[in-house]
């Protein structure tokens, strides 16, 4: 992938006009995570320290094309401030004459935040216009939102027809990380995948199966895969069309590839009966509910993970938010560390995989945590995201 970053631009005096992903969880109005915002600081202060002018878009939520409160941007800017000491103006709209009036008169080293984009229904059918307007208030365009990269929207595509456009460092950052993955990776390369749905991630699992040596599996899409092996799930998640799994455990065979199921869980009779959190062999789940991968299993894929030379950690191993079940993906996590820690290129693959990663401790030790969701997984299937494909040169 060839495409310039801000270090080939000299920004100083330039408005600025930067694509981020604020998109935070929010609470009671406050935001409940700042992680997508401090994953940014780095394009921020450096912009910041050489004198550009920047603006900022991003949206929030799922307005629907109008403006909400629920789904400003306000917070955002408030938080910002604090993270850089210094003042983010922050503007009720971003698009028309104030908006380019205030990117004027922004100082060098100076930061505004425009309202939420999707407070328009321009904003996600790419319409020319609003990306034009949008694009008046800079004279460059920096794409630092992997996170949206998958969306061919006027803010994350469309701007880049008006202005020069470049990669933030944290979107450079994302697709140095992720190309590790599909392009020359060192081996073994093993992928630890989980979730609800197998269906979720079928492309991955396809697109994967031509460089890994192995997948550990976990999740509501190994009860998938053991009921498509003839094994009784009971009560437990998995898909209803076993088609999927079938046909990937096919490939996987024709391919040579390992697919390591559980060979025991741990269950409980219903979802919120973690005090009847029980650990059982396959053959008697009985009806219950799997939660979490079993103690025999986590050692069996922690193995796996410790002679790995490149991980992709794609998805939790169980219910991990509760304590009860979170001892499968405590321990794929703490593998993945003492594995990159001699050597090994871990990446963690943004969505419900970096929430757990964050969540249970091991984030800190990984090469890499992916900021995107969708964006990530579509990477992972080999597909063309939109806003990366407006960036190439």
């Amino acid at each position: 992938m060839h495409f310039a970053t801000l270090r080939d631009v000299d920004v100083r005096g330039k408005r600025v006009l930067l694509r981020e992903d604020f998109n935070v969880p929010m609470k009671g109005g406050a935001i409940a995570d700042d992680t997508r915002i401090t994953a940014a600081l780095p394009t921020l202060r450096w912009l910041q320290q050489h004198g550009a002018k920047t603006v900022i878009l991003s949206h929030l939520g799922r307005p629907d094309g109008k403006p909400d409160p629920k789904f400003s941007l306000r917070p955002v800017a408030v938080r910002l401030g604090e993270l850089l000491k210094t003042g983010v103006a922050f503007v009720r709209d971003c698009i028309g004459e104030q908006c380019v009036a205030v990117s004027r008169a922004l100082p060098e080293g100076g930061f505004a935040l425009f309202e939420n984009v999707r407070f328009h229904p321009e904003e996600e059918a790419n319409d020319p216009a609003f990306a034009r307007a949008l694009a008046e208030s800079g004279d460059l365009y920096v794409n630092d939102a992997f996170g949206t990269a998958h969306r061919a929207h006027a803010s994350t595509v469309g701007i880049a027809s008006y202005l020069p456009a470049y990669a933030g460092f944290l979107m450079a950052a994302e697709l140095d990380a992720l190309a590790r993955l599909t392009g020359n990776p060192a081996h073994p390369f093993v992928c630890a995948i989980g979730g609800a749905k197998v269906t979720d991630k079928v492309g991955v699992f396809e697109h994967l199966l031509a460089t890994v040596d192995a997948f550990v599996i976990g999740g509501g899409m190994a009860n998938t895969f053991l009921a498509a092996s003839g094994i009784d799930v009971g009560a437990s998640l998995r898909d209803p069309d076993l088609g999927p799994a079938t046909r990937i455990i096919a490939k996987a065979r024709e391919g040579g590839v390992a697919l390591h199921l559980p060979t025991d869980a741990v269950v409980a009779d219903a979802f919120d009966a973690d005090a009847k959190a029980r650990v059982v062999g396959l053959a008697d789940v009985n009806g219950a509910m799997i939660l979490d991968i079993g103690p025999a299993t986590a050692r069996a894929y922690a193995d796996v993970l410790r002679s790995a030379k490149t991980i992709v950690f794609n998805g939790p191993m169980g219910v991990y938010e509760k304590p009860a079940y979170q001892v499968g993906t405590r321990a794929v996590g703490e593998a993945i560390a003492e594995a990159t820690r001699a050597g090994a290129t871990s990446v963690v693959g943004g969505g419900d995989a970096a929430a757990a990663a964050h969540a249970l401790g091991f984030a800190g030790a990984m090469t890499h945590v992916s900021t995107g969701g969708g964006a990530t997984l579509e990477f992972l299937e080999g597909k063309t995201l939109p806003g990366v494909a407006a960036l190439m040169r």
